[in-house]
């Protein structure tokens, strides 16, 4: 190991702290496979031929021992990434995907599985929540990338500490399959040596085209280089938009640089290079939308004098498809496989007529009966999806004719297997009457703001409670702060949403078991106190996080508020500034609303929502009128975790500080 750590300019660290478990380890050699493989999950933008470089740095202990499991560890990598193992089609059993603990936040490296939401037998759509994860900054739901049986669970609910990439759950292709897993144990039926099935997946999968085309196997002759693929750079992100590109082909670019601001799901973001090097081809233009994660956005060289040999680099290269024809094709592929399929008699007199239009690439053709099932690895279906094709045109080029993305790459490219967009299909077919609309482009924070709403008044029990606080000495006192704050130099100005905000944190204080979230097997009492203050932006709602506010100044708060309310609207909010989060306020009095409800933001158990102040004629002690000042504040709780009396002993103690705001600062 100390070789190890005087050779560190040398080695990745990710890599260098796989290799340091692995020499301690002991384990067996697939253990450390997957510790090795774990560990490179961080420094996927390497290559195969980097890592074999990397071994070759670790002297002959890291060379013997891991050099000849090299191919089994890029593919262990590509399953970590993708959150599902390539072992398929095991000769001993069905067809089967075992599913791997995934990385869902940047910083994650295990979670505990809070709660399955599948249970063996049931069917599996994509989009479906498999499981609740805990993670190392929230929980999290882990949702199916493929349809499917669930097979087998192979880590119960309630699980703590599991290492991103270890397997916890098989799924099968066919209901009638699930019997047969019922004894299944990781890796059981796995052989030693990939088959060529795997082999064909892994090469299909998002994260090892660089790899791949770094070391020229599935890339022509280009340069070493590496294919970046777009980064999920908020934990709940599985998408995003090019906002634009900060760096041009041929620039130079430096770990920490700005390369491209992205939009997430939650807000617009900088993705940063994590290596040195030159851009030679940018993959995606300004303005592309809803593109995967792990979509090859960009190739990266390492020497300027290799960035014009990239000038015809496409997507089809990135992701290990080759054009028809070159020379190394051509000596590999079968014979059998060149021959294009023959078109049926109808088509003939159209295929006559091509040369008379621009040359184009032939549209591929399957002789797949109609109604047959489609055999295609995951990745292709969802590139089908994602392109809005009809898969069963693709012509397979995998083992057994199984259909791989780069079938599904060309089919896109050829303009075939095209189909009703669904979007089209439902939208109104036009104006009535003669109305006119427009069409406006949801944003990514509209999408899964609208989701989690409508999530949360489908499975949260709400029910609302309202109070009335008298704000005289409220407003009072802040008018005789803000005099003292303007006769200062910070300039600062305090708003009655400051003083609410204070005012529910010490309310949580003093009533913890709001402070509190729901899961299926238990409430989670939270300890500290995180407020998320409701923003309205140009693309959507935003909750920016306060943190610890029951232990701020109003000062503080204010200040914070404002910095959180102006990142939010500039969509420049980091995960860690909206990610979390245990009880939210929505202020919308400065609007003139008087009282309203909110809806609440799981997996918080309540939302306070806050109106305007205004002025109420009230019967003095003496018999006489006096005017006073109100505020109406309306409590949503989840009723599964906060019963009626908390909930009203939680906004007695919340008037009770805005009605004597002096007791805020003692």
């Amino acid at each position: 190991m100390g070789a190890a750590r005087r050779l560190a300019p040398q080695i990745c660290r990710s890599f260098r702290r796989g290799f340091s478990g692995l020499a301690t380890s002991g384990g067996s050699s697939s253990a450390q496979d997957r510790l090795l493989a774990s560990a490179c999950v961080g420094c996927l933008s390497r290559t195969a031929a980097r890592a074999t470089a990397h071994l070759a740095n670790l002297g002959p202990l890291g060379g013997a021992m891991m050099e000849p499991r090299l191919p089994m560890i890029v593919r262990s990598v590509v399953s970590t990434r993708r959150g599902t193992s390539s072992s398929r089609g095991f000769a001993s059993l069905p067809p089967h995907t075992e599913l791997q603990m995934p990385s869902l936040s940047p910083t994650m490296n295990q979670g505990n599985i809070a709660a399955w939401k599948k249970q063996p037998g049931d069917e599996i759509a994509a989009g479906d929540v498999l499981c609740e994860v805990e993670t190392d900054k929230a929980t999290m739901e882990w949702e199916a990338q493929d349809e499917g049986f669930m097979a087998k669970i192979l880590v119960d609910a309630g699980a703590k500490d599991i290492s991103v990439g270890t397997p916890v759950a098989v799924v099968c292709e066919e209901q009638n399959d699930v019997e047969a897993f019922k004894d299944y144990q990781p890796g059981e039926g796995a052989p030693a040596a990939a088959s060529s099935e795997e082999s064909a997946e892994a090469e299909d999968a998002p994260g090892v085209e660089g790899m791949e085309s770094e070391s020229g196997a599935s890339a022509g002759d280009f340069p070493e280089h590496a294919v970046l693929g777009l980064p999920a750079l908020s934990p709940t992100m599985s998408q995003g938009n090019i906002a634009s590109w900060k760096k041009k082909e041929g620039d130079e670019i430096a770990a920490g640089d700005s390369i491209a601001e992205i939009e997430t799901d939650k807000a617009t973001m900088e993705w940063e290079a994590q290596d040195d090097g030159f851009v030679a081809k940018i993959l995606l233009e300004d303005g592309a939308k809803d593109v995967p994660v792990g979509e090859p956005a960009m190739v990266v060289v390492e020497e300027k004098d290799d960035v014009a040999a990239f000038s015809n680099f496409t997507k089809a290269d990135a992701t290990g498809g080759k054009p028809k024809g070159t020379p190394k094709e051509a000596s590999k592929e079968d014979p059998k496989k060149e021959a294009a399929p023959t078109p049926p008699p109808s088509e003939a007199p159209q295929q006559k007529e091509q040369p008379k239009q621009a040359p184009s690439k032939p549209q591929p053709t399957s002789s797949r009966p109609s109604g047959s099932r489609v055999v295609a690895s995951p990745y292709a279906k969802k590139l089908a999806r994602e392109a809005n094709v009809d898969i069963s045109q693709a012509t397979g080029t995998g083992p057994n004719s199984r259909i791989v993305a780069a079938d599904v790459q060309q089919l896109i490219e050829s303009g075939g297997g095209q189909q009703p967009s669904e979007a089209a299909a439902e939208a109104p077919s036009g104006a009535v009457d003669g109305t006119e609309f427009s069409d406006e482009q949801h944003s990514q924070i509209r999408k899964v703001t609208a989701k989690r709403l409508l999530e949360s008044k489908q499975t949260i029990p709400h029910y609302y409670l309202t109070i009335d606080c008298r704000v005289d000495r409220l407003l009072s006192l802040r008018k005789q702060l803000n005099e003292q704050l303007a006769s200062g130099s910070s300039g600062a100005k305090l708003s009655v949403n400051d003083f609410v905000v204070k005012a529910a944190a010490l309310a949580l204080k003093k009533v913890p078991d709001v402070n509190a979230a729901w899961y299926p097997d238990f409430i989670r009492r939270f300890h500290n106190i995180d407020i998320s203050i409701a923003v309205q932006t140009p693309v959507g709602l935003m909750v920016p996080i306060l943190r610890n506010a029951d232990g701020r100044g109003l000062t503080d708060i204010s200040a914070g508020i404002k910095a959180l309310a102006g990142k939010a609207k500039e969509n420049k909010l980091k995960p860690d500034e909206f990610t979390g989060g245990t009880f939210t306020v929505s202020n919308l009095g400065m609007f003139g609303v008087d009282q309203f409800s909110a809806i609440i933001n799981p997996p918080q158990s309540a939302i306070l929502a806050v109106g305007g102040s205004s002025e109420r004629v009230i019967p003095t002690a003496s018999g006489s009128f006096e005017a006073a000042l109100y505020m109406s504040a309306t409590l949503s709780c989840d009723h599964r975790v906060v019963d009626g009396a908390m909930g009203a002993t939680w906004l007695q103690a919340f008037r009770g500080y805005l009605e004597d705001p002096v007791t805020m600062m003692l």
